[in-house]
């Protein structure tokens, strides 16, 4: 396996690492940076042009990863040439479908073989219900394949988000990835590092993604009790406290950010699901364990590497822990880098949510305010090789 990077800047192309990869090659090549850069400036055709054999999937963002650094208004690039796995790329837009449910059900069965060993996941983080598309890609996945990735961003601006795969990026395009073959080592980890207080309560009434009512009371106006002197500055205050979201029957948790209140209705839009019965408690932003968790999220990651380091690092973090962490935002990929070293080169972007297994040998889920970390390398075959 052979990785390079580039980063595109000012208009142009301005550094370069990693192995030299012919441009001839058939790669995977992962392109992350700012909506307007990927359409204006025709990423894709610049992509394209110099690798033409390679598949190119791109993607908006809320903030770039570039080894330990964290831009805006850049593309970062990282281009993977596998010697003993097999890719395939694939992708649907949500208008064609139904639901998100059903456009993961979909994705899967595209991707499905005896060979599948991994899938990557790139979504519209926008008209993409994260939770339901996970849901249905779950749905038909029988031999439990480790499933990772993130909802594409636009910045803080919530708007809309693009993808792209094989083409220039649009509005509404889910991208998938899959890895055949048993020589590709994924790992994966994904931490938040939230301080929870108070009770568990639980989820009475909720739509999808709505929640109206906790233990039979209003959740906005409970909610509102919690931030005290912090519930005048809805929604934008709502990203310093999450909620744990524990299913019933369940012991693994995931976090949910608030999006966005309707005081009319009294109900509170979260960027994933909410399902009734689930039990919940409140979180808040602690920045110190904010930026251990990367570190952790590192290290879960490294449980498959025993010998040697990974060599490729896809980080996607959530933008609420960007605009939380402020100018200290590098502190969590440079403490990523520090785990990892030289030898790994790191690349990603800061998204709208987040997909990974909670644990090892479980079920994906949709996260949000977590570091996300999935880590490539390829064990060869030396007697296939000669």
């Amino acid at each position: 396996m052979k990785v390079a990077q580039k980063l595109y800047s000012g208009g142009r192309f301005i550094l370069e690492n990693g192995d030299r990869i012919p441009q001839d090659a058939k790669a995977l090549i992962l392109a992350f940076g700012n909506k307007r850069l990927l359409i204006s400036d025709d990423i894709y055709g610049q992509l394209s042009a110099e690798f033409p054999n390679s598949d190119i999937v791109l993607c908006s963002t809320a903030g770039e990863i570039y080894e330990d650094t964290v831009l805006d208004d850049t593309v970062s690039v990282s281009i993977m040439m596998f010697e003993q796995t097999g890719i395939k790329t694939v992708s649907i837009n949500i208008a064609d479908h139904p639901n998100s449910y059903e456009a993961g059900r979909a994705l899967f069965g595209d991707l499905n073989s005896d060979q599948l060993s991994n899938m990557l996941i790139i979504s519209d983080g926008s008209l993409v219900n994260g939770s339901e598309l996970v849901r249905g890609l779950e749905q038909e996945n029988k031999r439990n394949i480790p499933i990772t990735g993130g909802l594409a961003g636009d910045g803080d601006k919530f708007i809309s988000t693009t993808v792209g795969c094989n083409t220039p990026p649009q509005h509404g395009t889910i991208a998938a990835i899959g890895f055949y073959g048993r020589y590709l080592q994924i790992g994966h980890g994904s931490m938040g590092g939230w301080d929870i207080f108070g009770p568990e309560k639980q989820v009475t009434r909720s739509v999808s993604n709505r929640l109206f009512e906790i233990d039979n009371k209003s959740a906005l106006e409970l909610y509102k009790q919690y931030l005290g002197r912090y519930a005048d500055e809805l929604p934008g205050s709502a990203l310093l406290f999450p909620l744990y979201v524990r299913p019933p029957h369940n012991s693994d948790s995931v976090v949910r950010t608030i999006l966005s209140i309707d005081n009319d209705e009294q109900s509170m839009i979260f960027a994933g699901d909410i399902p009734e019965g689930a039990y919940i408690r409140f979180m808040k932003a602690n920045f110190d364990k904010i930026i251990d968790a990367a570190t952790c999220a590192a290290n879960k990651s490294l449980t498959k590497f025993a010998l040697q380091k990974p060599k490729l690092a896809l980080l996607i973090s959530c933008v609420g822990r960007k605009l939380i962490l402020g100018n200290r935002i590098d502190e969590e990929t440079e403490a990523v880098k520090e785990i990892f070293g030289d030898k790994t080169i790191l690349t990603g972007f800061y998204s709208y949510g987040e997909i990974s297994p909670v644990h090892e040998n479980s079920r994906c889920e949709l996260h949000n305010q977590t570091m996300t970390i999935t880590t490539f390398i390829e064990e060869i075959d030396q007697d296939v090789l000669s």
